[in-house]
């Protein structure tokens, strides 16, 4: 076995490009051989749960070594799925006061135009959105400074209820974050793990409700994300890995493996992204600006309507919008992405 350490001249030998998609059935890759040109597909099952291994058992297919792979381009559906199924971290909120239930009011929505009653069940139950005293007025003024030690005292309620991740949410701080900067460095000095999400960090747009779900959404996904992304590079280290390890965004662009890790809710179409700005590519080169591109995989069916060569992709499951109940605005073909 390798011991992870890689010599200039292994790096500079290494000479494959290879795209994966971990999908919930099955895993795909994508070889490029930068030396002639050529390309190949290798196929493997995804191991759910276990996603890192499939993905090492598809990467064993493509070359004798790791450390013949000079880069790694990821798109993953393991927070997509983690949404789709609701199979996220137990996540706590912290928020100001009076607005604990901005997470469950939405815009307002009701699935059927008649009657009381609603299906919808927020991500973060009621019981785990605590509120502090601290208010921020509109245009940035601080009217009500943050109680630090109310803040540390939530935290560890949170943390006494089994919650592996905390939200911490006040209003308005697209105009003034210093109120909720202070508190994430208060719950962060007593958080016993990285699993701390500042919604003004994530999100620092108007919106209340797009950047509490936004930001919460971010939380209960870094326990999952993060463990994967990070065991998955450790295994490719310890195989001999060491070129570049890039995640596709939900924009179809790339970033490093620590941002994806802070910021997972990047994540939330990687897979399906990936495969849309592929789709427009090569309908473009065939002379069709104009098209409806279908994926269907072993957890979702993702459409997307290329309009001018531009992509709008829309999570879908069961033939209805992806039961989830949260909206995420984040960088994707279509900055914004509701998921009801």
């Amino acid at each position: 076995m390798s011991s992870g350490k890689v010599s200039d001249k292994a790096l500079s030998e290494a000479s494959y490009v290879v795209g994966v998609d971990v999908g919930g059935t099955f895993t795909d890759l994508f070889v490029l051989d930068e030396r002639d040109g050529s390309a190949r597909i290798v196929k493997v099952p995804s191991t759910r749960g276990e996603e890192a291994r499939g993905f090492m058992n598809g990467v064993a297919r493509v070359a004798d070594s790791a450390g013949q792979i000079a880069t790694i381009v990821h798109g993953t559906t393991v927070g997509t799925n983690a949404l789709l199924e609701r199979k996220v971290a137990r996540t706590g909120i912290i928020t100001t006061r009076g607005f604990r239930d901005v997470l469950e009011m939405r815009r307002r929505d009701r699935p059927q135009t008649w009657g009381l009653r609603g299906s919808f069940e927020p991500i973060v139950p009621r019981d785990l959105r605590l509120e502090v005293d601290e208010r921020v007025l509109a245009d940035g003024t601080v009217h009500t400074p943050v109680d630090i030690e109310q803040v540390k005292a939530q935290a560890r309620a949170l943390l006494d209820a089994g919650c592996e991740a905390v939200c911490v949410f006040f209003i308005n701080t697209y105009a003034n974050p210093a109120n909720e900067q202070a508190a994430v460095a208060a719950v962060r000095s007593v958080w016993p793990n990285p699993h701390v999400t500042a919604a003004s960090e994530v999100l620092p747009e108007i919106r209340e409700f797009e950047r509490c779900s936004t930001a919460t959404l971010n939380a209960s996904l870094q326990p999952v994300v993060g463990s994967y992304l990070e065991r998955l590079e450790g295994d490719l280290r310890t195989q001999g890995f060491g070129g570049e390890l890039l995640i596709v965004q939900s924009n179809g662009g790339v970033m490093s493996r620590q941002t994806a890790c802070d910021v997972p809710v990047r994540t939330a179409l990687s897979g399906p992204a990936a495969g849309v700005i592929a789709c427009a590519a090569i309908a473009r080169a065939a002379g069709f600006p104009d098209v409806i591109t279908g994926d269907m995989g072993g957890t979702s069916f993702d459409v997307s309507l290329v309009a001018k060569g531009e992509a709008v992709a829309v999570a879908v499951a069961d033939g209805v919008a992806v039961p989830a109940g949260v909206a995420v605005v984040a960088p994707s073909p279509d900055p914004e992405i509701t998921v009801t």
